[in-house]
């Protein structure tokens, strides 16, 4: 037995109908359009993540970052100011 309950013998015969039908011109055409689809789709997909993951770190990054000394000096500062008036 073959996939799902199908033999080797009819999925051949299927095979050759299609061909037949078909043709191996129209077939690979075929096939290399949706080779070029299933590529497309693969690269929108990885394009889509990439900006995702831009995206979460720029959120995730703070808008500025402060040293203890800056905020020391501006409590000095502010200290002085207080004790001149």
């Amino acid at each position: 037995m073959g996939l799902g309950g199908i033999s080797l013998w009819q999925l051949l015969i299927v095979l050759l109908i299609v061909v037949l039908i078909f043709g191996t011109k129209k077939l690979s055409g075929m096939g290399s359009d949706l080779g070029g689809a299933v590529k497309g789709f693969r690269k929108a997909m990885g394009d889509a993540d990439a900006d995702e993951e831009k995206e979460k770190a720029r959120i995730d990054k703070p808008d500025a970052e402060f040293s203890e000394a800056a905020d020391t000096s501006k409590e000095s500062a502010n200290a002085e100011h207080k004790q001149n008036s």
